[in-house]
C-alpha cells in the first residue's frame, strides 16, 4: 500500500509538473519585458520579428553592426531648444467702406496707421523640445534638421556618453530642405565621415542613431526599403515651389527626437540625415525617411561658404505623377501629356532659364541630368538640387522618341542669371509671395498686391498670426504692388506695418507690426 501511494505521488507530480512548464511556456514566457524609466513603465516590444531563432540562443544577425556603432555614436549629438515666451501681432482691422476708395485715397488707411495703433497683441508661452544633430567636423560643426532648432531663441547641445554641454549657435538653415548647420565652441571632436548615398541599395542594412524621445545614445537597425521617396513633407520653408525631398526610405525604428541623427551603413559612414516617419499615431510604424548625404554635402557648404543655399532651378514645370494617375486619357491628350514615360515630361519651359537655352520645350522628357538617369520628379528635383547657378551640367531628354544630350548647360538661379544670391530682409520673413496678375487685381477692385502663399519659418511666423491668403497692399509708407516694392519696404524700414487684406473675409483690412531687426534665430 505505500509503495502504491509513492508511486501515486510521484505520478501525480510529474504530471503537474510537466503541466505547470506547459502552462508557462505557453502563456508567460512570451510575455514582453516593461522597463522602467524614471518611475514611468514603458511597454517594449521587439522592433523586428527574425523567425527561426526562437530556440538558438546563439543565432547571430545578418551583419555585426558593433564596428558600425562604435564607430557613429560619439558623433551623434543631442540638442534641445528653447523658444521664449514672446508677443505678436494678433492682426488688427478695421472695417472699410471699400478697399478702392481707401487704397486710392487722400487718407490711405487713416491716421492710425501712419503711426499710432499697435494693434492687438498677446503672448505665446514658451516652448522647449529636443532632436539630435551629427557631427562633421572636428571643431563642432553639426548638421540637424531645420524643423530642429527653427525658430529657437536657445540651442545646446551634449555630447554622447558624457556631461559636457555647450550653447550652439545657428549658422545657416535651409527650410527646402529641411537641413541646417549650428556650431558649439570646442575642438578635438569626434566627427562622422561622408559617405556616398548615391551607391545606397535597396536591402543594404543601415543604423539609425539618435536620441528618441529624450534617451540617451539610441541605435536601431533595419534594411534600405526604398530610395528617392517624396512624402509631401517639406512644405513649411515658406517658398512652396522650393521645397525638395528624395528621402531614403528605410525600417530602422526612429521616434520623435530622432530627428536629425544620423542614417549610417555598416561601415559607420553617414550617408543620410533622419527626419520623418510615416506614422498614424506619431510613434513609429514601420517606415522612417533620412536625407541623402550627398545633397546634404552641398547644402552644408553652401551654407558655410555663402551663408545660405545658391540653389539652381532648370526653369521647368511638370505634372506631378500623382496628378497624372487621376487624370483620364482624354484629360491627359488634351494637356499634351502621356501617361507612361519613363522620365520627367516637361508641360512649360520657363524664359530665360536654363531649360529654355539647352532648347527643351514642352512635351520633352527629361531623362538624366549629368548622365545620372531621372526616373521621376524626386529624382530631377535632388539631382538638380545638388548644382548652384554658374555650374555647367549635361541634360538628357526624348523628343520624338529620340533621346538628345546638351553638354554645358549653365545653371541659372530663379532670377534668371548666375549671380551669388544674398539672405534679404524680405528672405527673413519666412514666406511664399507672388505677384497677383492684373486679372485677380481687377477682379478684388485693386491696383495690385502680393499674396503671401505660404508662411514658413521667419519674421512673418514668430511676430504675427498672419494666414497664407492674405494681400499686402502696403509695407510702412510704400504702395506694394510687385515684390520688388516690398522687398525695397522692407529693406529700408527696421520697423513697419503690413497692410492688407484676406479676399475671403471680405473688405476687412488687417494689419500686422514687425520688426526686421531680430536675433540670428530668425536668420533661416
Amino acid at each position: 500500500m505505500k509503495f502504491k501511494q509513492i508511486v501515486t505521488t510521484v505520478l501525480i507530480s510529474t504530471v503537474t509538473a510537466a503541466a505547470s512548464i506547459f502552462v508557462y511556456g505557453k502563456y508567460f514566457q512570451k510575455r514582453q519585458p516593461i522597463v522602467f524609466q524614471n518611475g514611468t513603465e514603458i511597454p517594449v516590444n521587439y522592433a523586428r520579428y527574425m523567425p527561426g531563432t526562437e530556440g538558438n540562443a546563439n543565432a547571430t544577425p545578418p551583419s555585426d553592426f558593433t564596428t558600425a556603432a562604435k564607430t557613429a555614436v560619439p558623433g551623434v549629438v543631442h540638442i534641445k531648444t528653447k523658444i521664449n515666451p514672446r508677443q505678436v501681432t494678433n492682426g488688427n482691422n478695421l472695417q472699410r467702406r471699400s478697399i478702392l476708395q481707401d487704397l486710392f485715397g487722400d487718407d490711405f488707411f487713416g491716421d492710425e496707421f501712419n503711426g499710432g495703433g499697435d494693434g492687438r497683441r498677446y503672448y505665446i508661452p514658451g516652448q522647449m523640445a529636443s532632436g539630435s544633430g551629427v557631427l562633421i567636423a572636428a571643431d563642432g560643426y553639426i548638421v540637424t534638421n531645420n524643423h530642429v532648432i527653427a525658430d529657437a531663441d536657445e540651442i545646446t547641445v551634449s555630447l554622447s556618453n558624457s556631461n559636457r554641454v555647450f550653447k550652439a549657435k545657428l549658422i545657416g538653415a535651409d527650410p527646402s530642405t529641411d537641413l541646417a548647420v549650428i556650431k558649439i565652441d570646442a575642438e578635438g571632436l569626434p566627427y562622422l565621415l561622408y559617405g556616398n548615398s548615391d551607391n545606397v541599395e535597396i536591402g543594404q542594412w543601415v543604423l539609425a542613431i539618435g536620441y528618441p524621445l529624450n534617451l540617451d545614445a539610441t541605435v536601431t537597425a533595419g534594411i534600405v526599403s526604398a530610395k528617392s521617396r517624396s512624402i509631401g513633407i517639406n512644405k513649411s520653408g515658406g517658398r512652396v515651389n522650393s521645397a525638395i525631398e528624395s528621402f531614403i526610405q528605410t525600417d530602422a525604428a526612429v521616434n520623435q527626437g530622432n530627428s536629425g541623427g544620423a542614417l549610417v551603413n555598416t561601415a559607420g559612414e553617414l550617408i543620410g540625415i533622419n527626419s520623418a516617419i510615416a506614422s498614424p499615431t506619431g510613434s513609429y510604424a514601420g517606415y522612417s525617411y533620412a536625407i541623402p548625404v550627398n545633397l546634404i554635402k552641398k547644402v552644408v557648404n553652401d551654407i558655410l561658404k555663402y551663408g545660405n543655399v545658391q540653389r539652381a532651378y532648370l526653369g521647368v514645370k511638370y505634372a506631378p505623377s500623382s496628378l497624372i494617375a487621376n487624370m483620364s486619357d482624354e484629360q491627359l491628350k488634351d494637356a499634351g501629356i502621356k501617361r507612361d514615360v519613363n522620365g520627367v515630361q516637361i508641360t512649360e519651359v520657363m524664359p530665360n532659364s536654363s531649360a529654355s537655352a539647352a532648347g527643351l520645350r514642352a512635351g520633352d522628357v527629361i531623362t538624366a541630368v549629368n548622365g545620372v538617369r531621372i526616373p521621376g520628379t524626386s529624382q530631377l528635383s535632388e539631382q538638380v538640387a545638388r548644382y548652384k547657378p554658374g555650374d555647367k551640367v549635361s541634360l538628357t531628354y526624348v523628343r520624338d522618341n529620340k533621346e538628345v544630350t546638351v553638354d554645358n548647360v549653365i545653371m541659372k538661379n530663379l532670377k534668371g542669371n548666375t549671380d551669388v544670391v544674398k539672405v534679404t530682409a524680405l528672405d527673413r520673413l519666412g514666406a511664399d509671395l507672388s505677384e497677383l496678375n492684373k486679372d485677380e487685381a481687377a477682379r478684388l477692385g485693386i491696383n495690385g498686391g502680393v499674396i503671401v502663399n505660404d508662411i514658413g519659418n521667419g519674421i512673418l511666423k514668430k511676430q504675427t498670426t498672419m494666414a497664407p491668403g492674405f494681400v499686402i497692399l502696403k509695407a510702412g509708407n510704400t504702395q506694394v504692388t510687385s515684390i520688388d516694392a516690398l522687398s525695397n519696404a522692407v529693406e529700408k524700414q527696421k520697423s513697419l506695418k503690413l497692410i492688407g487684406f484676406y479676399p475671403e473675409k471680405g473688405s476687412n483690412i488687417y494689419y500686422y507690426n514687425i520688426s526686421t531687426s531680430g536675433s540670428s534665430s530668425e536668420n533661416l
